[in-house]
């Protein structure tokens, strides 16, 4: 369904954070479930005060992996509002949402995928790691709540994200990332870099000996200096493609979760994303 329809569906019911066929929780606080982290992150600094928002998806743990609990269920069925990326990147909330009495958004249908990036049924989620896209999101979210004053205030902080971003890359001796997934095509094409990917979407595969002597060679001819892995994710794939092609290790986190440490830290999208862009400078070499 087109994010458009689903908006103009949600128009017509009462306002979200007054009750829209929806539980409240204990605390008779109205109820929005995000199905993963950056939902999440935006769902809070858009709510109304009081909202309880919920994600489904606990820090540390990768979200391709969420299996949902009886607890997890129920409170996507009795949900206000409940958030979250089609196209198979959580299975098992897109299975659940089918069952639900009120809305639920797919915040994915929207947005216009890059060319190459669908595969079958499944296509790149990893919207959240452009942040233009993400105040799209938000956009979307404030719509649906009948709050877009504060979505306009998420918005404009992406976007001055994305200034520094566009700022910060536009001086670089090299533009390829070497990353443990093909988590980053969003952020590629927005910056104007080239994302060489070790596995497809799904980062829990592991390449065959043949495809390794492939990786290496691949990253050999690319020029670049850095492979990246993941905060969520084994680093050992990473690892021996750097040493095998002569290149450094970092973290590129895809954020679509923090770990504890991240979270007892008082990190968040925004300081993460920073931490990104820090990372790819030094990695290629901007001035």
């Amino acid at each position: 369904m087109r994010l458009a329809l689903v908006l103009s569906v949600l128009c017509v019911l009462p306002t979200v954070v007054s009750g829209c066929g929806g539980s409240s929780d204990a605390a008779g606080r109205p109820t929005v479930v995000a199905s993963f982290y950056p939902l999440a992150w935006v769902a809070e600094r858009v709510t109304a005060p009081g909202a309880h928002v919920v994600d489904l998806t606990p820090a540390g743990t990768e979200p391709h992996d969420l299996e949902l609990t009886p607890h997890d269920l129920e409170t996507l069925h009795d949900a206000d509002l409940v958030l979250y990326l089609g196209h198979g990147f959580q299975p098992a909330v897109e299975k659940a949402v089918e069952s639900r009495p009120g809305p639920s958004l797919d915040l994915l249908a929207a947005q216009k995928l890059r060319p190459g990036s669908e595969e079958g049924a499944t296509a790149d989620p990893h919207v959240w790691l452009d942040p233009t896209r993400l105040a799209r999101i938000a956009t979307a979210v404030g719509a649906a709540l009948h709050r877009r004053h504060a979505a306009r205030e998420v918005a404009g902080d992406l976007d001055a994200l994305d200034r520094e971003y566009r700022n910060g890359l536009a001086n670089c001796r090299r533009h390829e990332i070497v990353t443990s997934h093909a988590a980053f095509g969003y952020l590629a094409d927005r910056y104007g870099l080239d994302q060489v990917a070790l596995t497809g979407l799904s980062p829990e595969v592991e390449p065959g000996p043949r495809d390794l002597e492939r990786l290496v060679d691949e990253v050999r001819r690319s020029g670049a200096s850095t492979v990246f892995s993941e905060t969520l994710v084994s680093s050992r794939l990473a690892d021996t493609i750097a040493r095998e092609a002569g290149a450094t290790t970092a973290i590129l986190d895809p954020i679509e979760g923090l770990t504890k440490d991240e979270v007892d830290a008082g990190e968040d999208y925004v300081s993460r994303m920073r931490s990104n862009l820090s990372t790819l400078r030094k990695a290629l070499g901007c001035r």
